[in-house]
């Protein structure tokens, strides 16, 4: 008897490790399709000979797939089982890979990248569904795995693809069908996972769908991950010009971009492992506001421009720790992995849809005043109402109406 449990142990732990292992490369794949591109774009444009609106769309449309895709994603979870509806979302992603790389006519190329987002957007919005419901002793820790494993593979897209496509002459088309490599390892790695798929659709509450519409706890953790969605993507956009502004060259602010997305990385991985031990997170909302606060005041001042470095890792600190905080309410808030679904899809919807906008929002800004200064008290504005609607988000359930 002792021989038997010592095997189903056994089992159980390596299906755990597979699972893990699993997580990470599906994390893997959320941002390098949409972060190779930017360095690349000049390329692009050139080759297709397409305006610089145009090429703009290379970033928003998967934004805006994110936004679309994030409502439908939990219906398809629980009618396939949110393993399933993952291994589809991985399928999609390497598809719109391989039809974006594989012509130089300008449609299908922004048909794949379309393709591409709604794959990511699908696996976006059940991975936290996965941990909620594989691993409820150990959310914190889990969110911290896939969220460091994101945010590091997002922040060696951008910083190959320059190297890949000149220093080792694959141009851009071949550049970006590389990412298709990871996907189609990510499927096979994922490939276990599909027998467990339908007990997510079978879990107790499972069919029942709470009317996280009405609940205003949903929607503080929403704005929440709205709010710093904005931030991030207007940061990323506009930072290199904000910081040009001041006088600092092209080259150094491009590394500046490096070093923001490096810091957030440890924290990104620290920040749900506290939050999960915690009673409330209202702590962790107000360091990561000061810290924006600070970053962005700093950059407002001249005088205190010479400190630039010290801003922009207050930012990535700020933006590792808020976006994986945003993604751990989803399971803190929550009271089954049905309804950790729902909510990450409500809030990942409006939140992409926002991150859509602002870097355009903020582009006509510089346009009407010439200036960074419009920009950056934008970014103030924002990240005082981040901290406002993070302390309501940062303790209490959402109540499950069927439960």
């Amino acid at each position: 008897m002792n021989e038997n449990m010592n095997v189903q142990t056994k089992e159980l732990a390596t299906k755990q490790v597979g699972l893990i292992i699993g997580i990470m490369f599906v994390a893997f794949n959320l941002r390098p399709a949409i972060t190779a591109v930017g360095p690349l774009v000049g390329f692009i444009r050139t080759d297709l000979h397409l305006s610089n609106g145009v090429a703009g769309l290379f970033t928003t449309l998967p934004l805006l797939a994110f936004a679309a895709m994030s409502f439908l994603a939990p219906k398809i979870g629980r009618k396939f089982g949110n393993e399933q509806a993952i291994f589809l979302g991985l399928i999609l992603l390497t598809i719109g890979i391989f039809l974006r790389s594989a012509t130089y006519v300008s449609l299908l190329l922004f048909v794949g990248t379309a393709i591409a987002g709604i794959g990511i957007a699908i696996c976006n919005v059940l991975l936290p569904a996965i941990v909620k419901q594989r691993f409820p002793n150990q959310v914190g820790l889990m969110t911290g795995v896939y969220t460091a494993s994101l945010g590091a593979f997002a922040a060696i897209a951008s910083g190959i693809s320059i190297p890949i496509a000149v220093g080792f002459d694959f141009g851009w088309k071949n550049t970006l069908l590389t990412w298709a490599v990871l996907a189609i390892v990510a499927l096979f790695v994922w490939l276990p996972q599909l027998r467990t798929g339908k007990q997510v659709v079978n879990e107790t509450g499972a069919h029942s769908e709470t009317s996280l519409l009405t609940s205003k706890l949903a929607w503080f953790v929403t704005f929440f991950l709205g709010f710093q969605s904005f931030l991030f993507y207007c940061v990323i956009t506009w930072l290199p010009q904000i910081l040009s502004e001041h006088g600092m060259n092209n080259a150094t602010s491009g590394w500046m971009l490096f070093l923001l997305q490096l810091v957030g990385l440890p924290v990104s991985f620290l920040t749900p492992v506290i939050a999960a031990k915690i009673k409330t997170q209202r702590s962790l909302v107000i360091i990561i506001g000061i810290l924006y606060l600070i970053a962005f005041v700093g950059l407002l001042s001249t005088k205190m421009f010479s400190l630039a470095i010290l801003w922009v890792i207050f930012i990535g600190l700020a933006q590792g720790a808020g976006f994986s905080l945003a993604l751990t309410f989803f399971v803190l808030r929550t009271s089954n992995s049905n309804q950790a679904s729902g909510l990450s899809g409500m809030a990942q919807s409006l939140g992409y849809f926002l991150a859509a906008l602002g870097p355009i929002l903020l582009g006509i800004l510089f346009d009407q005043t010439g200036s960074a200064t419009a920009p950056v008290i934008t970014f103030v504005i924002i990240a005082i109402c981040m901290l406002l609607v993070g302390l309501r988000a940062s303790s209490g359930m959402i109540k499950d109406n069927h439960s």
